[in-house]
């Protein structure tokens, strides 16, 4: 329970004093015009107060992947409470951070935009097929999760199938109509059910006496699968995620204050933290040990175990209301998934989304496109988005890196956590099932060597851009 406390105490403390420190690194200043203000189209680029922009932010970000992720890391014991600590602080906030103002500066650009302006054009071309393609596995992933959720509380004539379909309008709506009219009205409530879940589960714990475990290093996993990189990339959201980076560029559109930029984007991902320290706590304690906790997993999934432990620790009626809870989760991280990759795509051929019929031509390709992913088995859509999602975070961070280097800023808070990114993404994509199946012997040397590569690359690429690099009008003195 000492650990439990302390991880949470730290969670705050990082957003005090660190969060503060980040913020004085990217010199934010009030005095110049937000592209809210300045483009404002009544769609895309509408001014929001922090409040509501950080529920927007903080629900967009905070999907399954808080919960699902952090029961899933739980496997492997209390480290699970130390990469959400520190992950949150160090990378996840920074990242997020990083992201929404840089997209400020840059009129709302997003991540894909953002990436090939500071590490070049090939890095934009990646970039850009890779986060559209992120976003609809998103999409996808928060889509069947809620609907299998729905139907096991619903009647028969309820399937997984009915509830896609009626959730896959509802993206189509959010998609489309602008963020005040549909994510700005609902999100409040929905944000209730959330904090609602989360501070009821914690409770629960504490009043009825679980031993939460304390802090220790040990391998607990049952099936003795190695802490490196896998619970790295298991706990994303939570800990850091490049899916957030999709999303920051959407309330940057809405920010309408640059210090309000730590509450929503630093703020919301340590908010993010605190809900899968919770959960990884809730799966460590309730089942007693990790044998326990996996065969909960292998009867149910995660979603099974969300039940269980809601459902013993609130009761029937307190149990409905955090499942509604962690029903909302994702589908208000898929409904702006979808709306991201609109953006992304209108950004990279510049098509102005003002007009309902550009946002059509955008949107029902991608609705098409998602609804076929949808019939691919979820286990499957799932690894590949864990891996792909820490990717994407991975290079954004190499692009704040490279923002902060190039204006002579303290690079070092974002090379630090993307040197160790890319060690994990690659040693993952070279051991896992779904990548190259390497033996550990091969896939850990080869992830380190190739972390230090690109470390050198940047030290190198740094040198050179800055014999001939100008600020760009909107970054310029700050």
């Amino acid at each position: 329970m000492v650990t439990f406390f302390a991880a949470l105490i730290a969670l705050v403390l990082g957003y005090v004093v660190y969060g503060a420190f980040v913020e004085r690194v990217f010199r934010e200043d009030d005095g110049r015009e937000l592209p809210a203000v300045r483009i404002n189209d009544g769609v895309d680029f509408v001014p929001m107060g922090w409040q509501k922009s950080f529920l927007i932010q903080f629900l967009n970000i905070a999907g399954l992947g808080p919960i699902y992720g952090a029961i899933s890391g739980a496997l492997w014991g209390p480290a699970a409470f130390l990469w959400i600590v520190f992950g949150s602080i160090f990378a996840g906030a920074v990242h997020d951070y990083a992201s929404g103002m840089l997209s400020v500066k840059h009129d709302g650009a997003s991540i894909s935009e953002l990436v090939g302006h500071y590490l070049g054009n090939g890095f934009r071309q990646v970039m850009r097929v890779f986060s559209v393609v992120l976003l609809i596995l998103v999409g996808v992933v928060f889509m069947v999760g809620p609907a299998a959720l729905l139907a096991s509380l619903t009647p028969e004539a309820m399937t997984v199938g009915v509830w896609v379909a009626i959730i896959i309008c509802y993206y189509f709506l959010a998609t489309l109509l602008p963020i005040d009219k549909v994510i700005g009205r609902i999100y409040p409530l929905f944000g209730f059910l959330l904090l609602f879940m989360a501070v009821a589960t914690a409770g629960g714990l504490i009043v009825k006496g679980y031993p939460i475990p304390e802090l220790t290093l040990q391998n607990f996993h049952p099936g003795g699968l190695p802490i490196w990189p896998l619970l790295f990339i298991t706990i994303a959201c939570g800990a850091i995620s490049g899916f957030h980076a999709t999303q920051s560029p959407m309330m940057a559109r809405c920010l309408t204050k640059r210090s309000n930029g730590r509450r929503i984007f630093y703020g919301a991902m340590i908010a993010e933290g605190a809900i899968a320290l919770i959960w990884a706590a809730a799966a460590m304690s309730f089942f007693q040990n990790s044998a326990g906790l996996q065969e909960a997993i292998a009867a149910g999934g995660p979603g099974g175990v969300v039940y269980t432990v809601t459902t013993t620790l609130l009761g029937p009626i307190g149990g409905v209301l955090a499942m509604l809870g962690v029903i909302v989760c994702p589908i208000t991280s898929g409904d702006t998934a979808f709306r991201s990759a609109r953006l992304t795509i209108a950004d990279a051929f510049k098509f102005e989304q003002k007009p309902i019929a550009k946002r059509l031509s955008i949107a029902v390709p991608l609705f098409v496109i998602g609804f076929a992913i949808s019939r691919v088995d979820y286990n499957v859509v799932w690894r590949y988005f864990a891996w792909s999602n820490q990717t994407l975070a991975m290079l954004a961070l190499w692009a704040a890196a490279m923002y902060l280097a190039l204006n002579n800023r303290l690079h070092w808070i974002a090379t630090v956590p993307a040197t160790f990114m890319t060690a994990v993404s690659v040693t993952y994509i070279l051991m896992a099932p779904e990548g190259f199946q390497l033996s550990t012997s091969i896939a850990y040397p080869a992830g380190i060597m190739a972390a230090a590569l690109a470390f050198c690359w940047f030290m190198l690429t740094v040198g050179k851009h800055k014999r001939h690099y100008t600020i760009p009008d909107q970054v310029a003195g700050h």
